[in-house]
């Protein structure tokens, strides 16, 4: 904690040239980023195991708060991959590194110009939903605060499991020092960093294309009008209702093209990379600011264990997909959300 403090004030008095600030804000932007992949993950395995669940969280991810939160995450996305292109081509090519502040500024500007459309096609989505002839149902700043609790409680039960297993090895084996230096190990996660980086690149525009530039979330669920239908009692009375999320997740999912099924493919790929890029990511800020052994073991453990847990969880839902029983549940909690 002292580190992290000691960090924190000495950016902030020493206000560094460019080099500083492209450092803090890869930082703060992956982050954001792992966040909400936690967040993304969960949640769209819902569509599999729990569609109800799925179903209001698409309608929490309609809200005002979430809709910062979207254009927060594209910005942060689309500077974290531009920097971290940055950091692998001065990598491996450490002469070049006397042009790094004008490749920083060059960020900075890539990543203006990538998002000013990308950010005028949003709000188009956002003035419609909001601010169209049939604006959207929108859940109440406090419904959307009290399903977030679970998330919380969640990464707090992790955080104890991490730490008491670490003081348990501790206890076990001993408190000694990390040894300092390079390993094969570090070597490995170095270069598995760089590459996957731009692999990631690549698969993750394409989805923030996808789901959050053409498309939207406001898309894949339904909108005022079609509300009013189901609350009236569409689902009760065996009309068919259809359009809403854990529909656009199983029509996707099922796609096939020359029979395989392209958009399953290309999700696993994307959360094999960016779980694991993310969590290691995650995992070099902590042992950066723990200094105490058990702390910094701990926080190892909580990395593996996160990105274990949400490995298995999107593997699963991908493998198992969206059955009919999940449609129809999905359709009775979307009936019943708006009422």
């Amino acid at each position: 904690m002292t580190s992290l403090t000691l960090t924190i004030t000495e950016t902030l008095r020493y206000r560094g040239a460019i080099g500083q600030w492209s450092w803090v804000l890869h930082r703060l932007s992956g982050l954001g980023v792992i966040l909400f992949l936690i967040l993304h993950v969960v949640d769209t395995s819902w569509a599999v195991f729990y569609p109800g669940e799925y179903i209001r969280a698409i309608a929490e991810y309609q809200t005002p708060l979430f809709t910062l939160g979207e254009f927060a995450l594209v910005a942060a996305v689309v500077y974290h991959a531009f920097n971290g292109l940055r950091i692998i081509f001065f990598d491996y090519k450490p002469e070049r590194w006397r042009y790094q502040e004008i490749a920083a500024w060059g960020v900075l500007a890539a990543t203006a110009i990538v998002l000013v459309p990308v950010f005028l096609l949003m709000f188009g989505h956002v003035n419609e939903f909001y601010f169209g002839d049939e604006p959207g149902n929108v859940l109440s700043l406090g419904e959307v605060l009290g399903g977030q609790i679970r998330f919380v409680v969640g990464m707090g039960v992790a955080l104890i499991v991490a730490l008491v297993l670490s003081a348990l090895y501790g206890a076990i084996r001993g408190e000694r020092e990390e040894k300092a230096g390079p390993s094969r190990f570090e070597g490995f996660w170095w270069s598995f960093m760089r590459i996957s980086g731009i692999l990631i690149v690549p698969l993750v525009f394409g989805h923030l294309v996808l789901m959050h530039v053409l498309q939207g979330v406001f898309d894949i669920q339904f909108n005022a009008a079609l509300a009013e239908h189901a609350a009236v009692g569409a689902v009760g009375m065996g009309v068919n209702v259809t359009g809403t999320a854990v529909e656009f997740v199983a029509d996707r999912w099922n796609t096939l093209v020359a029979g395989v099924a392209i958009w399953r493919l290309y999700d696993g790929a994307l959360l094999a990379l960016v779980v694991t890029h993310g969590f290691n990511g995650l995992r070099y800020v902590f042992t950066d600011y723990a200094r105490n052994e058990t702390v910094k073991r701990g926080l190892v453990y909580l990395c593996f264990i996160a990105g274990l847990v949400l490995l298995v969880l999107g593997a699963g839902a991908l493998l198992i997909s969206v059955d009919d029983t999940a449609i129809q549940l999905a359709q009775e909690a979307f009936q019943h959300l708006y009422e």
